[in-house]
């Protein structure tokens, strides 16, 4: 039975109360708040291991409040939002959010995508612990997987969850290509259920963070009508 503690954002007390009901029904603990300032004080006290978010606020906008949660916490953020254009989501998952989910929605759809994230993040906690490898230097970058920290250029970078699992399953495979839906099934679980684009979007994001020029990448490279390879063979500039 999952113990994991979820925060529900939403300034809807009926969706709290249906979101809850499911969650604590599948032994979920459950903490909610109605608006941006208390999100940050549950956050920072809580220490959650999810976050539901809804993008319409009353104090502030959920794009702008999803930046402010990734500078203290790395827990996944689920998107809730009416907002539906694929510009929307798209946006929502570029300021560090890990899903999106439009209304109406199935509360049972929810709390299944609740479990694979949830999953996820348990099987790359497991695999870290054990693993043999902690720390990885390679291409100019210093990988701690026990600690999820990135070093670029000896500089601390952050990175959110699912850009550090992308990054660490293409450094443990070096100049190995793996395709969007290798690297979604990898990621996200193949059980999960949403869209491959997620993947370009997060791989935008970690390029910005971790490429000289975003826009002509030396580190992840695409191999065109394939898909993506972290490069070793470049040499530095």
């Amino acid at each position: 039975m999952a113990s994991e503690k979820i925060l529900i954002i939403d300034d809807e007390t009926e969706v709290i109360d249906l979101i809850k009901l499911y969650l604590l029904k599948d032994g979920f603990q459950v903490i909610t708040a109605t608006n941006g300032s208390t999100a940050l004080e549950l956050t920072n006290s809580h220490n959650p291991d999810l976050i539901i978010l809804d993008v319409l606020l009353p104090d502030t906008n959920g794009l702008e409040l999803c930046q402010n949660l990734r500078k203290i916490t790395e827990s996944p953020i689920l998107f809730l939002s009416c907002k539906c254009t694929d510009m929307d989501k798209i946006l929502g998952l570029t300021v560090g959010g890990d899903d999106y989910i439009t209304k109406p929605f199935s509360p049972s759809e929810l709390v299944a995508r609740i479990n694979a994230h949830l999953r996820r993040n348990r099987i790359l906690t497991n695999q870290t612990n054990s693993a043999d490898l902690s720390i990885l230097n390679i291409a100019g970058l210093t990988i701690d997987f026990a600690n999820y920290t990135l070093y670029v250029d000896d500089k601390p970078v952050v990175l959110t969850v699912k850009e550090f699992e992308i990054l660490s399953l293409l450094s443990q495979h070096p100049n190995m290509v793996f395709s969007l839906t290798q690297l979604y099934d990898h990621i996200w679980g193949v059980d999960n259920i949403g869209d491959t684009r997620t993947v370009m979007v997060h791989i935008s994001n970690l390029r910005k963070k971790i490429e000289k020029d975003p826009a002509n990448p030396k580190l992840i490279v695409t191999i065109k009508g394939i898909g993506y390879k972290l490069d070793t063979t470049a040499p530095e500039s």
